[in-house]
């Protein structure tokens, strides 16, 4: 056994990568006779099929704060942690139904533009200004930060290397290709990111099984550390501050997932690029499904580690390799990295490609969509408002390099922060808020006003850093900080809209029929059988 890579690995990872590269730039290359134009570029032509769709959420959702964040929270913590992707399946499905109906009928580009046709071009403005500053100072600079400290683990090239190879490698077809290039590539990362994951949790669980296989490993793994899976975690538990009980289920977590699932750009912008509105909600099906499936590859790897580590016997047989990188309590998010080590060679080469497509489609996906909010919400409108098509598609390649530099210079500096995945859902629950609040209420609440809304986006960065900073009983869990700011915010915009209108309908309400969120057989009966899955998983880990 070694922890270094062998040939086959670097064979099966550059076979990868030129699989990647070359369809990423096939499919970007302009057909003969046509010149890429904003929607080719922002929106793949709006021609997106349902299963391009559904693999792109998936490939676009996993990256490195998943495999290397969850999987450290999964060694922390335990099971708990898979709430996120569980209620995310559920997540899906209130978005297929009652939120894309709305902005597929709409034409949008991006959500900021949502904004701008029911309030204003201000807010529009604020809200651009606010997504730009957290896919870059958060998001971006995360994921490229943790890839670099995967590489690193793994592989001993030095983090800014890693992060710089990362950065050019999702560069070298998302910045030309487009949205187009990014969804495609992402079916064939989607494939990389479950073969490999599934490969690192057999080999993980058949070493606590001792080579009795994956159930055996399984059922081991849940006999020695008990604790590891319970869903809803008690007050006495340390992680309760992150993970509060009963309350993940009916509170803060709603705002995470329903602001990321429903209102975020880089997420939101694959079902905006359907054939129709039909095809996105089977997309949108597909990656509810596949959400029930990620805690298999992302969580239990993790807790198979905390096992390990707490096994005398295990570790004695893995030799002089498991003391490599090993993780621990303040170092949790090594959980994942460590474990890549034991696979056998040309396995190590797949679930390294698995780990780097996760990171590699979400930044394609982040920095596209970095591109569009401030290409079609700032330059479009503030700097040259008749640009033509081949402006526009420059200027969104040349917006995302500059994010990306921006990035790769704020990423080094995150070093330090354990449990990533925890830090990422909670820095962007200060604005996150906020955002929700204006958009759940300019849906579905026509006497919503601009000024309501403006006031409620702006004083919830006050109220959120109020509730973080500001000792308060009973409110120490950030969750719960989201929930209460969510609220507040609302609050806020309805008073604000009341005053203004006398409790008239705004002019730019949106007019709601039972026609426009009705759903096809299908998609009933998947979300059916979705709740049923959901059901089940929380009775059996409660």
């Amino acid at each position: 056994m070694t922890a270094e890579f062998g040939m086959w690995d670097y064979v099966v990872f550059i076979a990868y990568a030129i699989l990647i590269l070359g369809v990423g730039l096939w499919v970007s290359r302009d057909k003969e006779g046509h010149q890429k134009n904003a929607e080719d570029y922002f929106l793949a032509s709006k021609s997106l099929p349902w299963w391009a769709i559904g693999t792109s959420l998936i490939a676009a959702n996993i990256s490195a704060e998943q495999f290397i964040g969850m999987s450290g929270s999964g060694f922390a913590l335990g099971i708990a942690i898979a709430s996120y992707e569980w209620m995310a399946a559920l997540t899906l499905i209130i978005v297929g139904k009652y939120f894309l109906p709305i902005f597929i009928e709409k034409g949008l580009y991006t959500i900021p533009e949502f904004v701008e046709k029911r309030f204003s071009t201000n807010l529009k403005t604020i809200l651009a200004v606010f997504w730009l500053a957290l896919y870059i100072f958060v998001n971006l600079a995360s994921v490229l930060y943790l890839g670099g400290l995967a590489i690193e683990t793994i592989m001993g090239v030095d983090m800014i290397y890693a992060i710089v190879g990362l950065a050019l490698f999702a560069a070298a077809y998302s910045l030309y290709g487009g949205l187009s290039a990014v969804a495609w590539t992402d079916v064939i990362q989607v494939v990389f990111l479950v073969l490999g994951g599934l490969v690192t949790t057999y080999l993980a669980l058949n070493t606590v099984s001792g080579g009795e296989g994956m159930l055996a490993g399984f059922s081991k793994v849940v006999e020695a550390a008990p604790e590891k899976f319970h869903m809803i975690l008690e007050e006495t538990n340390d992680n309760y501050i992150n993970l509060p009980g009963i309350w993940v289920l009916i509170g803060g977590l709603w705002v995470a997932n329903l602001y990321y699932w429903g209102f975020n750009q880089y997420i939101i912008q694959r079902t905006l690029a359907a054939k129709s509105l039909k095809e996105s909600q089977k997309g949108i099906l597909l990656a509810a499904f596949l959400k029930l499936l990620i805690p298999l590859i992302v969580v239990v790897p993790g807790i198979a580690a905390y096992v390990m580590v707490n096994d005398p016997s295990i570790m004695a047989g893995l030799g002089e390799v498991g003391q490599l990188n090993m993780p621990s309590a303040e170092q949790a998010d090594k959980a994942y990295p460590w474990l890549l080590q034991f696979l056998p060679v040309g396995l190590k080469g797949l679930a390294f490609a698995a780990l780097a497509a996760a990171i590699v489609s979400s930044l394609a996906s982040m920095l596209n969509s970095t591109s569009t909010i401030f290409t079609m919400d700032i330059y479009k409108q503030y700097i040259n408002k008749n640009a033509t098509d081949k402006a526009t598609v420059n200027t969104g390649r040349i917006s995302a390099f500059v994010a990306l530099v921006i990035a790769c210079i704020m990423a080094p500096l995150l070093g330090g922060i354990d449990q990533a995945f925890q830090f990422i859902q909670e820095y962007t629950g200060i604005v996150s808020p906020g955002i929700l609040a204006v958009f759940i209420l300019g849906l579905f609440w026509k006497k919503t006003t601009n000024s309501g809304a403006i006031w409620g986006a702006l004083l919830s960065i006050p109220i959120a850093l109020a509730l973080k900073f500001i000792p308060i009983p009973g409110l120490e869990p950030w969750m719960h900080q989201m929930g209460i700011t969510t609220l507040l915010s609302m609050a806020v915009t309805m008073v604000v809209s009341n005053m203004e209108n006398k409790g008239a309908n705004d002019p730019k309400g949106i007019a709601l029929t039972k026609d426009l969120f009705k759903t096809s057989p299908l998609f009933n009966i998947g979300s059916f059988v979705v709740m049923i899955i959901l059901a089940v998983l929380y009775a059996i880990f409660w």
